[in-house]
């Protein structure tokens, strides 16, 4: 597990137990004021990085793309300031953590134009079909 593959799961591990982590707090302390923070680790950092490992992993050639390694920093650094930024918003911040919010965003965003610059361009669509099975777009 050393390719791009590797580090994006690696990556989506630590997420998932920060996540973990802070809905069991949020339940024990019964405050629950830092749910979206809650759900933005588990979604942009578990789910999004997990899907990107599994892509990565399945595609060998989307993996070899010179842009994958920017993908991962760029997508890794829009997550965590995103996360830390909404958590920021939740705690009563929001005029210190709100630009922050908002860059974390955009560059979540721009990794995510990067993947889809990467699958566009190194994921092929023509596969060998089971024999039988229809062709794709036939009406059949």
């Amino acid at each position: 597990m050393r390719g791009i593959d590797g580090l994006f799961l690696r990556t989506a591990v630590v997420y998932a137990l920060a996540g973990m982590s802070l809905g069991i707090f949020m339940a024990l302390s019964n405050d629950h004021s830092q749910m979206p923070t809650h759900a933005h680790i588990n979604l942009l950092g578990w789910a999004s990085m997990a899907l990107y490992a599994a892509v990565y992993r399945l595609w060998p050639e989307a993996a070899r793309s010179p842009l994958a390694a920017w993908h991962f920093w760029i997508a890794n650094v829009g997550a965590l300031v995103l996360v830390v930024s909404v958590g920021g918003i939740m705690a009563g911040h929001e005029e210190s953590f709100g630009p922050i919010a908002g860059l974390g965003a955009i560059l979540s965003l721009i990794g995510m134009l990067l993947f889809a610059s990467i699958v566009y361009t190194r994921v092929g669509v023509t596969r060998a079909l089971p024999k039988g099975a229809p062709a794709l777009g036939s009406i059949d």
